[in-house]
């Protein structure tokens, strides 16, 4: 099944993908494979693969979380889990029972019952056997999906491909740009937020937000230890600010400090967020089975206010296949793009197609936490309170300000500026609207 968002051709006229990459590589005059890679990357790249294999390591040990392989087709998934839209539960349970699985019924949410399996099982074949319409002569295929996992975007193997370094302190906001995002909420449905974030970050998240208990980010695996995206929800929130220092932000926990969630998890966060949150940040996605709306995520988007606007990341797998929550059809999707001297070119990490609304530049300095990050064979990367990172994640958080800093500019509601910014010229077919 398709996205719901439908897939058109570049239009005719404007440069492709690698037409675009090209162009840029030759006004650079380094080679395209330079181009395809963030300025650091040679010597970094060592860091990049200890990150990869630290996040696969650690996803790896999560008992919960089960890896779906074939090549071009693979998601993430929760063990002894199968996700069933409440009207076709009953069918399901039958269809079950009558081929010999031991199945129990578990809690719902958004729409969807969770059918606990007794025992390990293949649960993405029973999906594709209960999809196929010659097991319902004469009625309708229900609606049936694995429990996906979430990441803290997002690639299969890594998340994201590049670890977070050490960066200088932060200028403190401009005066004149306080206004911008005044009386506005983000909600930011992450890993949380550091729990000495407004004290560490006084001029940038101090006062900021409401400090919850069921909000703070664990952080650490032991000690001053940072786990692979502890802190992740603290360097979105401080993108945010930056890009509207006059926003508020609700923070959520939707992830754990590996940066690793589920649908059931994100559609929690989200019914945590206040009442006078209007714009909600999803820096986090993932893929599906057979490319299929998560029907969790598309129940629990569609009952936000309608004059909501909800922004995600278009994902870090360097692919057109579409991410979710990013390709539903309401969702702001973001890819990233990267600064190659003077020039924007597409980042190679980030996912790209015409479900992609808008774009911003990925790599970002922003608050961070206090830790060390420990990475197999590498010297062990030490923080206090400043970092910088790349990924989709980031230049997400970047669109989700800069949407605040429109509405109190025009007086618009969060939807109406999500509208007014996709009016603008497409920046390229695959990434959309340019956001500075």
């Amino acid at each position: 099944m398709l996205p719901d968002r439908p897939r058109t051709p570049p239009p005719a006229g404007r440069l492709s993908r690698r037409g675009l990459l090209t162009l840029a590589a030759c006004a650079a005059a380094v080679p395209l494979g330079d181009v395809l890679r963030p300025a650091a990357a040679t010597a970094e790249g060592t860091d990049d693969d200890a990150y990869q294999k630290a996040f696969s390591a650690a996803l790896a040990a999560d008992p919960d979380v089960r890896r779906f392989t074939t090549q071009g087709r693979e998601f993430l998934y929760r063990p002894r889990q199968l996700l069933a839209a409440n009207s076709d539960v009953q069918r399901v349970l039958s269809w079950l029972r009558s081929r010999g699985h031991q199945v129990s019924v578990g809690a719902g949410f958004a729409g969807v019952t969770r059918l606990l399996f007794a025992k390990e099982t293949d649960v993405p074949a029973v999906v594709t056997a209960l999809r196929d319409p010659k097991q319902w002569p004469g009625q309708q295929v229900p609606r049936v999906q694995p429990h996906h996992v979430l990441l803290g975007l997002g690639n299969i193997m890594g998340n994201p491909g590049s670890p977070p370094r050490a960066a200088a302190a932060l200028p403190p906001p401009d005066p004149a740009r306080l206004g911008e995002g005044a009386g506005v909420t983000v909600g930011v449905c992450d890993t949380g937020i550091w729990q000495q974030a407004g004290a560490w970050h006084p001029q940038w998240l101090g006062g900021s937000y409401l400090p919850e208990a069921d909000d703070l980010d664990a952080l650490y695996v032991s000690g001053t230890t940072l786990a692979p995206q502890g802190g992740h929800g603290t360097f979105v929130a401080g993108v945010v600010r930056q890009a509207a220092p006059g926003v508020r932000v609700d923070p959520e926990q939707a992830l754990n400090p590996t940066g690793v969630g589920d649908e059931a998890m994100l559609v929690a966060a989200m019914s945590r967020l206040g009442s006078q949150v209007s714009v909600v940040n999803l820096s986090l996605g993932g893929f599906t089975q057979d490319d299929v709306p998560p029907l969790p995520l598309v129940n629990a988007v569609a009952a936000l206010p309608a004059q909501t606007a909800v922004v995600a990341a278009a994902g870090n797998a360097g692919s057109s296949r579409p991410a979710w929550p990013a390709a539903l059809e309401r969702v702001l999707a973001v890819a990233a793009v990267s600064r190659d001297g003077g020039i924007l070119v597409p980042a190679s990490y980030s996912g790209f197609g015409p479900w992609v609304d808008a774009c911003a530049l990925g790599e970002r300095d922003s608050t961070y936490v206090e830790g060390q990050l420990p990475l197999p064979g590498r010297p062990t990367q030490v923080f206090h309170g400043f970092a910088t990172w790349a990924g989709s994640s980031f230049a997400t958080g970047h669109v989700s300000g800069r949407l605040a800093a429109m509405m109190t500019a025009g007086g618009l509601s969060a939807d109406a500026a999500r509208l007014a910014l996709l009016a603008n010229p497409r920046w390229h077919p695959d990434y959309g609207v340019l956001v500075a």
